[in-house]
């Protein structure tokens, strides 16, 4: 045989891994509008940048007739690219190969992938297409998932980790995702649950579709368990890309500055209502500041009523965190809480400025709040918030009342900047609510009870809640004229940027989050 056949029987052999399942379900993939394992690559990266690793890699099972079947590439596709010229690790499960389902070494191509991307401190983008652990394999394909799932926690923090959903993801397997630091959805063909329909309906004889169960816009609404959610294949990979563009490759790292550029403000100053109980968009303002068409909002559709997101200002990245006036008026509930804290979380981990801008009545009440854990969901964004060591700044655009003007990067929790509109209302909570408890019986035995309120709530405001009085004490830098609200971000940010906070020598904190 000559070195030419040696040839010609590599090129073969790579012919027959990259057919994957074969041309029937190839066809049957796409007749579900759905793309292979490596078409997604493809869109995803960068043209002709893929690199394949373990692409000779096969199963070691001989029960159940898995001797007789080899597998192309296990089931799933890995290596390394690039995304707008900077290096990426992926892993892609090819449904078309044994349903994309994790044996043990299926298991093991992704591991020493995440190893490779951790050592050469790059990203890792998991796509997602899989019927769950490969039940031929047993325990071993359980065991794969658990060191799947180690490499998701200990690499937390120190490259980015995005999940992109786009088939089935079932049982154990959505932990993965759930570790990870950004999971993307597609309408329609997407679905996350840890017990299916058919076993749901045997054991409570609940009735409902995969979709009404665990689709996409299930977890983007309602579960929080997705951060975006895309039309189609092809825009879930669009919005990886985008994302990246805000992020750096490593924890050491920084994100991609672009061109510094200005821009008028002028009529931020006509954004907020007069009277201090209408609602606006927050987002409004957000898009104001920053630069033009840089925000990026997180989770948009969940837990409204707080608006994260990324966005640039004068070409950097900042992360924000806003109060949406829209929705609940802008008061923290257990979803926002879970929502902002973990936001945070990652710009700290990356080490993104975070910029808060509040305008907060305080932590929901009802029952149902109480009930259902808002001390300790609350709890976690007072905790993200004080542990976080990168450059802090805070806008307060309006109310900022009680506990929640606490918890959110108020100087007490280690806010590095706070400043404060003119309009502002800091305080326990606001003049009428203050009033009525202060001088309630007073109000209701007077012949003038409205004027007489109306007076009272004038001294209060006077007294206690106007940002002269926080300014007073030092727990706020600055009050300033909302339309240098961008100029002086800028300059903060600008001194700030060489801020290097010690903290005691510890393990690790004790909060869940």
């Amino acid at each position: 045989m000559s070195k030419y056949d040696d040839l010609y029987r590599l090129y073969e052999i790579k012919s027959e891994i990259e057919q994957g399942g074969g041309f029937e379900r190839i066809e049957k993939q796409h007749e579900r509008g759905k793309y292979t394992a490596r078409e997604r690559i493809e869109i995803l990266l960068d043209e002709d940048s893929f690199v394949e690793l373990f692409s000779f890699v096969q199963h070691r099972c001989t029960d159940f007739g898995m001797d007789e079947q080899s597998g192309a590439c296990d089931g799933v596709v890995t290596g390394y690219g690039k995304i707008d010229g900077r290096t990426v690790f992926v892993f892609s499960q090819d449904f078309t190969v044994f349903g994309g389902a994790l044996g043990e070494m299926h298991a093991k191509k992704i591991s020493q992938l995440m190893d490779m991307a951790v050592q050469c401190k790059a990203p890792i983008i998991g796509l997602n297409d899989s019927g769950g652990a490969r039940i031929q394999e047993g325990v071993l394909s359980l065991d794969g998932y658990g060191h799947v799932f180690y490499r998701n926690t200990i690499y937390s923090g120190v490259v980015p980790q995005i999940s992109v959903i786009m088939g089935p993801c079932a049982g154990g397997a959505v932990y993965s995702p759930a570790i990870t630091d950004f999971v993307i959805m597609v309408n329609g063909s997407s679905q996350m649950f840890i017990t299916g329909p058919k076993v749901i309906e045997s054991v409570t004889g609940e009735k409902i579709s995969s979709e009404d169960l665990g689709g996409a816009k299930v977890h983007n609404e309602i579960s929080g368990n997705a951060h975006f959610q895309a039309a189609s294949e092809e825009e879930a990979l669009n919005i990886v890309r985008n994302l990246l563009d805000y992020l750096p490759s490593h924890w050491e790292g920084k994100s991609p500055p672009k061109m510094k550029n200005d821009k008028n403000t002028e009529e931020v100053l006509e954004l907020i209502p007069e009277d201090s109980s209408r609602p606006y968009d927050v987002k409004k303002i957000v898009d104001m500041i920053v630069d033009d068409g840089s925000f990026l909002e997180v989770q948009k559709e969940f837990a409204k009523n707080l608006v994260v997101g990324f966005a640039r200002l004068n070409g950097d990245v900042i992360g924000l965190v806003c109060n949406q006036p829209k929705f609940m008026a802008g008061g923290l509930d257990l979803h926002s809480a879970d929502k902002g804290a973990r936001f945070i979380r990652f710009c700290d981990s990356f080490n993104i400025p975070i910029i808060t801008f509040v305008d907060v009545t305080g932590f929901f009440p009802g029952v149902k709040q109480e009930h259902g854990g808002i001390i300790r969901h609350g709890a976690k964004l007072l905790y993200a918030y004080s542990e976080a060591t990168v450059p802090k700044v805070t806008v307060i655009t309006r109310k900022a009342f009680g506990g929640a003007y606490v918890a959110l990067n108020s100087k007490s929790i280690g806010a590095d900047l706070v400043f404060a509109w003119p309009n502002a209302e800091i305080a326990v909570m606001g003049a009428a609510g203050a009033v009525n408890i202060l001088y309630g019986k007073e109000i209701n035995q007077s012949d003038h009870p409205d004027q007489l309120r109306t007076n009272w709530m004038d001294q209060y405001k006077e007294k206690f809640s106007n940002p002269y009085v926080a300014a007073k004490y030092g727990l706020v830098d600055d009050v300033i004229d909302p339309r240098m609200t961008r100029n002086k971000l800028i300059q903060s940010l600008d001194v700030l940027k060489n801020k290097n906070e010690k903290r005691p020598a510890k393990k690790h904190g004790n909060i869940p989050l």
